[in-house]
Order: C-alpha cells, then structure tokens, then sequence
C-alpha cells in the first residue's frame, strides 16, 4: 500500500517518520491493520529473534506473514482496547535499550505512543510509520466524548450528537484530534460533509 503524504499543518498535528531497523536488546513492534507492511519491510531474521511484535488486524490480513517472521513473541488481538494491558504489562517489564516500533493508523499510533511515554520510554527509542487509513480518533471538546475512525468532516459526536468540526488539534494526552461545533452560533447551519483530506 502506498503510504498517504499528510498536507502541512499546525504544530500541534503529530509528524508521522519511517521504520528503519536498529540494533538493542530488544524491540517491541505495534501495529495495526496494514501497519504490518511496515514491519515486513524492515524484518530481518536477526531483528526478529528479538523482537515482541502485537497486531490487530482490523480486518486486514497479514498476521500468518508476521507469524512467518518467527519473532520471539507474537500477540494478535481482536482490537487495541483489548490489546492494551499486554502492550502495558511488555512496557512495565522492559529493560534499558528496548526500541519501539508503532505502525498503521494514527490511532494506534497514538494511543500506543501515550502508553511508551507514561512508562517512561525515551522519546528517541520510539519510531513511527503511517500505513493505512487516515480516518481519525476525535474528541468532542464538548462531552468529551472520543469517536473512532471519522472520516468525514463535519461528523456527528457519537456521545452526544452534535455535528462537530474536524482540526487538526492534537491532544497527545488523549490521543486525539478535537472536535468542534460546527453549527454553535448557526444552529442546523451545517456544510455538506467531505473526506478530511478532499
């Protein structure tokens, strides 16, 4: 799958980089849907005799190419939320020198980079790759409610229903871009809906 060129945006907008293989101890790979690719790409057979890697598939279908890999450990869990106590339990073991590898949507991405941060991984061992959709995880900034997967803007809040605005703010507390009224000052106001990146 080609990887998607994200326009220029505000500071706050998380910068996606490359995977690229690095020598440590160990390595913990993350990755949803077509983030696998990203993993496929850089494994090499001496990579994997140390590596951790976690995937949800998120009806995509690479988990027996992964499983091909011989990684040390492998995990496929039905979604992230399942996921996280394990991504949690490998973090809180880890030693000095572990390299993170997150790849596939922005949601994961994010959610799994506030999970490295609260454990204490340096900044500089986590690497990030973009793959897949760009359909985003959204915080209503009114309920507080989040929604998955929006791809359209405007959008409706699926905890409060209100049509909400897509930004570009980034909340890397939340893991999530902020959703805002569209229609608050013109109520029933609202533009036609568009992809995000139309």
């Amino acid at each position: 799958m080609a990887k998607f060129e994200f326009p220029p945006s505000i500071l706050s907008r998380p910068v996606w980089g490359r995977l690229e293989a690095r020598s440590g101890k160990s390595h913990l790979m993350i990755a949803d849907a077509e983030g696998a690719e990203a993993i496929l790409d850089i494994a090499t057979p001496e990579l994997m005799e140390n590596t951790h890697i976690i995937y949800i598939p998120k009806g995509a279908n690479h988990a027996d190419k992964l499983r091909a890999l011989a990684p040390a450990q492998f995990y496929e869990g039905p979604s992230y939320d399942a996921s996280v106590q394990r991504i949690r339990r490998v973090l809180s073991g880890a030693h000095m020198g572990l390299q993170v590898y997150l790849t596939g949507t922005e949601s994961l991405m994010g959610q799994a980079m506030r999970e490295t941060s609260t454990a204490g991984i340096p900044h500089s061992a986590v690497q990030t790759e973009h793959r897949g959709s760009v359909a985003r995880r959204m915080q209503c900034v009114h309920c507080k409610g989040i929604t998955e997967d929006v791809e359209l803007d405007p959008f409706v809040c699926s905890h409060c229903g209100l049509n909400l605005f897509v930004r570009d703010h980034y909340s890397r507390r939340h893991a999530a871009y902020q959703g805002v009224c569209v229609d608050a000052e013109d109520h029933g106001n609202i533009p036609e809906p568009k992809g995000i990146y139309e």
